[in-house]
Parts: structure tokens; C-alpha cells; sequence
């Protein structure tokens, strides 16, 4: 410790006693302005895009999410037995041993419940030969398919299913809320959120342009409106996106492939929305842009990018490939 200086400390002792020696008191300062920090455009912006992610995640490992899924059955003429005994048309992975009888008639789907599996039907139903009132579901009930605006669900303990329709063609997509899928999700890497893969793209519209032709992961043609294109710049280099629209979708709906597939994305593309177009321009942010659900499940029916939308760059943004497996 530095010794005390006080000048003449020694002489003022001895002519007055005791004498304190003190050093000036430095002025107080003056109270600071508290400010409140307003976050600029790319915090606000990677916030925004976490929380999106967040959302993300949480969908996806819902008790109806795609993790959820156990089975594809596409249905045959006739009458089918279906559940989880061997002895059946059908055997699904779980659910009960015999869950009832299906048939096609005039393009509908058709269900006998047996009432050993307790099972019940939500949303839209319609009984085969219409009585007075809804019949039990033991009795033969038409069921609305997936395509509809209301599509039914039935449900027996942990399993449920629909009906889906893919051009005409008709299955069975079971789910079970105690699926392994959900309950040991490996979850899913991204890269970091960069406001470079934010565009603000010049929108042109082609109301009189045919809808687009995608195929899907199992070979069917979906046919999608596409109501115009999307004009961007990077690095350089100038490029194209087509949007689809999607039934029951307000935002519109981008199926696209870049030169990260198979390396460091999922293989056959990705996924992203982008809300409508406003004054000309089309917000497309691909660090939104999501691996659809056969990245996670060979129970599901994805469409593929159309050859318009295969981009000659590396889109280092969005979700990366699934940690876990499928199988």
C-alpha cells in the first residue's frame, strides 16, 4: 500500500495536535440518461427467424405431427380387413388387432368399424345408406378425405387415421401419438440466420400461366396454380423462383432445390413460404426454408421442386439434414 503524502503533516501536529488531512472531494457526476437500445433490421430480424424455428419445432413434434406417422396403406377393390392382427388385408404397425372393414364405392372411402376397437370418428362423416340419424360407426360410414374441406379422422386409443386422395388414388395415413419417430427425435440442425438470404424480389405476375406439373415422391402429378415469378440477385448472378399455391394456404408456397441437396440439405429439396406479394415485391427468405416430411418419415407423399425452381447456387440457409434416420 502507497504511503499517505500529506505536505507539512509533521509541523501542523506539533503546533495544533491532532489535524486531519484531507483530500478534495471530486464534484458528483451528473446522473446519466438511461436509453433503451432499439434492436437494428438484422437482430430484429434473426429474433424473428428463431422464433419462426421455435414454432417449427414445436409443430412438427406434435401428437398429429409428421413425426407421428407409422404407415401408408393405398386401398385395393373391394372389401379389406384392416389392424394390427396378422390375419388381416391390412396389418398397421399399431392400434387394434382388428379395427374394422374398408371398401371403395363411387370414389369413397367406406368404413366398418368392428367394436372391439372403440374407435370414433372426428370431423366430417356421412352414413353409406342414410337413415334418419348418424349411425354407430360399427355401421358402414362414408369418410371424407383429405382432400375435402373437412377431412375425417378416426381415431382408436393412440392411432388415427385419414383418408388421403392423390390423383384419384386412395390409402390409409395412420399416425400414432407413442410413435418412435416422436418420442426419440434426433432434432434438426440449421445454418446461422443471415439476413443475406433475405430478398426483397421484384414480383411478376402471369395470371393466364398454366398451373405446374409436380411430381411426388411416390410418382403421382399434382397440378398447382402458380400465379407468377419472383426476380432476385446474389452475388452477382440473377435468378428466378416460381411459387405454388397451396389449398388452404393464404402465403404462397416455394418447392426448391439448390446445390446444398444431397450434401449438407435433404436430398430432393426444400421448402419455404413467402406471404403475398405487396407493391410489386415478393419477400423470400430462405432462412425459412424447411425439410418436408419424407425428410423425416417414408409414410408421406411430398411434392418436388419443379425444374424452374432447381437453383444454380447453394442456398447456405434454413434447416440442414435431419439428424436421425427414417427407417
Amino acid at each position: 500500500m502507497r504511503p499517505f503524502n500529506c505536505p507539512g503533516f509533521a509541523a501542523a501536529l506539533l503546533l495544533s495536535g491532532l489535524v486531519a488531512c484531507s483530500v478534495p472531494t471530486p464534484p458528483p457526476t451528473p446522473p446519466q440518461a438511461v436509453t433503451s437500445a432499439v434492436p437494428d433490421a438484422a437482430a430484429s430480424h434473426r429474433a424473428e427467424v428463431e422464433r419462426w424455428r421455435q414454432g417449427r419445432l414445436e409443430r412438427l413434434q406434435k401428437p398429429d405431427g409428421w413425426l407421428s406417422l407409422i404407415g401408408l396403406h393405398w386401398l385395393g377393390e373391394g372389401e379389406q380387413s384392416f389392424g394390427s392382427a396378422s390375419d388381416n388385408d391390412i396389418v398397421l404397425a399399431a392400434g387394434p388387432a382388428h379395427f374394422g372393414r374398408l371398401r371403395v364405392v363411387d370414389g369413397a372411402v367406406q368404413l366398418r368399424a368392428d367394436p372391439s376397437a372403440n374407435a370414433v370418428i372426428e370431423g366430417a362423416v356421412q352414413p353409406a345408406d342414410p337413415p334418419s340419424v348418424t349411425p354407430p360407426i360399427t355401421a358402414w360410414t362414408v369418410l371424407a378425405a383429405d382432400t375435402a374441406d373437412a377431412s375425417s379422422v378416426v381415431r382408436a386409443g393412440t392411432v388415427s387415421f385419414v383418408v388421403i386422395d392423390r390423383g384419384g388414388r386412395l390409402g390409409l395415413r395412420v399416425r400414432d401419438t407413442e410413435a418412435p419417430h416422436r418420442q426419440h427425435f434426433a432434432g434438426i440442425d440449421a445454418y446461422p440466420v443471415a439476413a443475406a438470404w433475405r430478398f426483397e424480389a421484384d414480383w411478376t405476375a402471369t395470371p393466364e400461366a398454366p398451373g405446374f406439373q409436380i411430381q411426388t415422391v411416390i410418382g403421382t402429378i399434382e397440378e398447382m396454380p402458380n400465379p407468377g415469378y419472383a426476380s432476385f440477385s446474389h452475388n452477382g448472378h440473377d435468378y428466378r423462383i416460381y411459387p405454388v399455391i397451396e389449398k388452404g394456404e393464404a402465403d404462397l408456397f416455394i418447392i426448391f432445390a439448390d446445390r446444398t441437396n444431397g450434401k449438407e440439405t435433404y436430398g430432393p429439396g426444400r421448402f419455404f413460404y413467402a406471404p403475398q406479394p405487396q407493391n410489386g415485391k415478393l419477400i423470400l427468405d430462405f432462412n425459412k426454408a424447411y425439410n418436408p416430411p419424407c425428410a423425416f418419415s417414408d409414410f408421406s407423399t411430398c411434392p418436388l421442386p419443379p425444374p424452374e425452381n432447381r437453383l444454380d447456387l447453394a442456398v447456405t440457409a434454413g434447416e440442414k439434414k435431419y439428424r436421425g434416420t427414417i427407417h
